[in-house]
This record gives C-alpha cells, structure tokens and sequence, in this order.
C-alpha cells in the first residue's frame, strides 16, 4: 500500500458467539447530548474542526428541547400491532410527522436560532421559521419517508435534526422484545436507513455488530458475515486509510456495489455513530473514488 491515504482491505475477526437482543431503543434524554459531546471532542485538530463544532452546537440544541416538548403520542397498539404482523415498521410517516413533530421543529429552530453560527445557517434557520406550514411539513414527509425531493440541503439537515428528536422520543416507548427485522439496510422501527454499523462490547453483546438508525436512533442487530444493506455473503471487505487508526473500516459488498460504516466500539467505547461518520469523510473520498456508493444514511452529510 502506499502511503498517500489509498483505502486497504482485510478481513474480520468474527469474535466469540454472542446471543444479543434483536433491537436496543434509544434514550433520547441522553443520545444527542453524548453526541455533541463526541463531536466536540473529534473537532480537535481536525480537518474538519469548524463543521464538527457546528454540528456538536446543533445536537447539543437537540438535548436541550428534549425536557420541554410536549409528550410523544404512539400509535394505538393495535395499529401497532397490524403494522409489525404484516412486516411493517411500527412507525410509520404518519406519527413521524404530527402535531407534536411539528412543535419539535418550532422548538428546535427557536433554539438553533439562539446559537453562534455561521451566516448561512442563521439565515436557514430565519428561512424555515418564517416558511409556510406546508413547506415544514413537506420536508417532514419527505425526511421520513426516506426521500430527497424537497427544500435545499441546508434546510433538510435542520429539518431532520428535529425529526431525529422526535423519532427518538417515539422509538424510546415502544416495547423491545416486540420488534422483529423488517428487511436488509431498514431500520425495523421507523423504517429509515442505518447511519453506520458497530461491533459492541456492551455485556449482552460482546463483539456483536449493530446498526444505527439514521433516524430514531434504535440499534438493530446484524450478523457479521453479511452485507448490512444487501444481506449478501459472499462478497464482503473491509476497507481503512492507511497509517489511520482502523477503528472506522468500510463494510463493502460485491453485489450491491454499497459500502456501509462500521465503527469498532469493543476497542474504543466512545466512538459514536453518527458524529464518527462525519469525521470519517476522508474514508468514504477514498471508497468513492474507488467506485463504491456510499449506502449509509447521515443527515450531517446530505448531499454527499
């Protein structure tokens, strides 16, 4: 390999048989402040130091609505119930996007508008406060749909900063042992795509891979030896920056031509899902200019 940051390929440890729950919910009393606080720390001497401090600002505005937002109403257990029995997410748009998210997006916005930020942002922020109602919601919809239609990249990140909120406070209700898998690459709570996967050392999942929802925030179980996206096995690298810490690698499969994050936590217990991804770009330059497609899903990195 030479030493100019070309991405290398190994194998995996597969690690001792776990038996791990099929789901872990988020606490969003304690998600975004842990977030901001890991990205705070990355943005110490890194290339990216500004945007990192940024995004640690917004997510700590995340933790702060967090214990004045009015109450998150789930949906009738028997809704809930019909959803999971026909492989369903029990979340669906229609929850994700209420009265209540649009409260969290008021929220969300009066305290970002609060914060130090760059001149774009302010404006973005001053934009979405005074837009129609109907533009709010429709980049709710869209968000929560998994789509990419709607409003410029700056508005979609603030958007779904709020959503994330809300996602997380809905996700934290429900009933684990409830859940079950709903497809490859789909979160089995509210349906959207993982953000990055990580190998745990948590005592009831020592070494297991999980994925993290770009969204809710739940982490899903995912066996090691298959593509997280695609559920290929035959297929799958690994891929790191040379003379870089391999505790970020790049999952890639063969035949969905995607690669996904995998953050190894059982060796660094602070890495975090989302906030290591961004400050992992440099890897998903190199995976691209390799020719894979980036397959996990970052609201930090819309766009990319």
């Amino acid at each position: 390999m030479t030493d100019i940051g070309a991405a290398k390929s190994g194998t995996m440890n597969i690690g001792e048989e776990a038996k791990p729950p099929f789901t872990v919910l988020p606490d969003p009393v304690q998600l975004f402040h842990k977030r901001s606080k890991r990205l705070s720390v990355l943005a110490v001497g890194h290339q990216l130091a500004s945007y990192l401090s940024f995004l640690s600002a917004l997510t700590e505005a995340q933790h702060a609505i967090v214990p004045d937002l009015p109450p998150a109403q789930l949906p009738a257990p028997d809704a809930i119930a019909l959803r999971l029995a026909n492989g369903m997410p029990p979340l669906g748009v229609e929850c994700l996007t209420d009265s209540v998210a649009e409260t969290t997006l008021a929220q969300y916005l009066t305290r970002a508008a609060r914060l130090e930020l760059p001149e774009a942002a302010k404006i973005t922020v001053k934009t979405l406060q005074n837009a129609m109602p109907e533009l709010r919601s429709a980049l709710m919809a869209d968000i929560a749909g998994s789509a990419s239609t709607v409003g410029d990249l700056a508005q979609r990140t603030l958007v779904a900063a709020a959503l994330q909120v809300h996602a997380a406070r809905l996700a934290s209700q429900l009933v684990a042992d409830d859940l079950k898998p709903i497809s490859d690459g789909v979160c089995p709570v509210c349906g959207s795509p993982p953000a990055s996967s990580a190998v745990v050392g948590w005592p009831s999942a020592h070494n297991t891979r999980y994925c993290l929802c770009s969204l809710c925030g739940t982490h899903w179980n995912v066996v090691r030896v298959k593509c997280a996206l695609c559920g290929d096995t035959s297929g799958v690298a690994y891929h790191t920056i040379d003379g870089q810490p391999d505790v970020v690698k790049a999952e890639s499969c063969d035949e969905c031509k995607r690669y996904l994050k995998i953050n190894y936590q059982v060796h660094q217990q602070d890495l975090e899902g989302i906030a290591d991804d961004v400050a992992s770009l440099g890897l998903d330059m190199l995976m691209r200019d390799a020719g894979w497609i980036r397959g996990g899903h970052n609201p930090f990195l819309e766009g990319y």
